[in-house]
Order: C-alpha cells, then structure tokens, then sequence
C-alpha cells in the first residue's frame, strides 16, 4: 500500500482532494512513555501537493495531529486526467510522494 493514497476529483473546475498519509504520528509524550527517549517520536512536519509544476496546498503540521491523518482541501486550475502529486517529511527527515490522476 502507498504511504499517501490520493484521490482527487474536478467538478465545474473546482478540484476536491482527499489524501490518506500512513504514518505513525508518535508524539514526544508516547515516545517517553514507550521507549524512555522522547528523541524517538516520529511525525509528519510538512506535506505539500502540486499540479503541473504549481503548489496548490500546502501545510505545517506538528505532533499533534492524529496516527493516518487525513487531508482534504479544494483548488482550481486543473483538468481531468493531470496528476497531482503530494509529499509528506516528518521530523526525522523521512520523504514520501505519491502520484495520481485527477479524475
């Protein structure tokens, strides 16, 4: 399975996205508690998405947000079949993209 599962679909020229990022999400508080080392929490810290060379979202994220998170967002400016492509980095320096098409 794909680390981030995008769909995204345009209806009258507006894009709806909904993206499903697989990941850990462990905060500093879970990491002490687990392993005794806070240095060993793992969390998304950016994730972006573009479309034809453009970004059309992007976010700062913290600890805080929960284990698989979801992201949903809307833009304009692209057409059925283009691809988007989204990008996670948490805290430790791991990246992950995946691509899709617009449907």
């Amino acid at each position: 399975m794909a680390d981030i599962k995008i769909k995204a679909k345009v209806k009258d020229g507006i894009v709806k996205v909904k993206a499903l990022a697989k990941h850990q999400m462990s905060t500093y508080n879970q990491a002490m508690r687990k392993t005794g080392d806070r240095n060993n929490a793992q969390f998304i810290t950016h994730i972006s998405a573009t479309v034809n060379g453009k970004v059309v979202y992007e976010v700062s994220t913290s600890q805080f947000v929960s284990k698989d998170p979801i992201f949903k967002f809307k833009f304009v400016g692209a057409l059925k079949g283009d691809k988007i492509s989204m990008t996670y980095i948490d805290n430790k320096g791991n990246t992950k993209t995946n691509t899709s098409k617009i449907k």
